[in-house]
């Protein structure tokens, strides 16, 4: 799974470097047995951003860093393309993240993060709950479907390593909600369509039998 995720990561052409952080021996292993770079880092840190802003210290030529998790193995290229894109067209946003069109049957399950943005497309909140309430059923708002993939300019990511948890983020267990009570702003970059991420053994055993075209 890691090596899938690796690999199509490796195939977007506009990342300049990619690079796996883990503190598994395991993982470490096999990613150097299939050429790529291997990072290792504390297995006392306590989310994924932690982590990627420890191996981000190390790279101090790095503008943007995106992190990818491992549990995206059919990540697509275009989508990271999409994360970075108003880095790519000259805007300096702290922190970026992808949603897609939310399906109204995931609406109410708490497994679906959703986001509402502002007329920005800045996020407004992430929820596990269904948000907003819609008064009037008629009506539409901007309201999608997380994807969990982050990228950051670089000095964000290492002033976010070191901002105090806060009281929603702990709440929804959602990291991302650190940055906005903090008063920090997220783009939000819209995908059109959602990978099969594995969290799960409902998800691995989809994942069997998912049909993937990597574009």
């Amino acid at each position: 799974m890691i090596q899938w995720t690796y690999e199509n990561a490796k195939r977007c052409l506009i990342l300049s470097d990619v690079v796996v952080a883990t503190d598994s021996d395991e993982i470490a292993q096999v990613i150097t047995q299939i050429g790529g770079k291997v990072e290792m880092t504390d297995p006392d840190f306590s989310t994924g951003s932690d982590r990627v802003a420890a191996v981000a210290e190390r790279y101090p030529n790095m503008d943007v860093i995106i992190n990818l998790q491992g549990d995206e193995p059919f990540i697509k290229p275009y989508m990271l393309e999409q994360l970075v894109q108003p880095y790519l067209e000259g805007g300096k946003p702290e922190m970026t993240t992808l949603a897609y069109p939310l399906v109204k049957e995931k609406y109410p399950h708490p497994g679906t993060v959703k986001v509402i943005t502002d007329l920005h497309n800045n996020a407004i909140y992430f929820s596990r709950s269904p948000i907003p309430y819609y008064r009037d059923a008629s009506t539409k708002a901007p309201v999608y479907n997380h994807l969990g993939l982050y990228a950051y300019r670089r000095d964000f990511l290492l002033l976010y390593k070191d901002l105090p948890q806060t009281p929603l983020e702990k709440i929804e267990c959602l990291e991302q909600l650190r940055v906005i009570e903090h008063g920090f702003k997220i783009r939000v970059c819209l995908t059109e369509e959602k990978t099969l991420e594995i969290n799960t053994p409902d998800e691995y055993e989809q994942a069997q039998h998912f049909e993937y075209t990597c574009e």
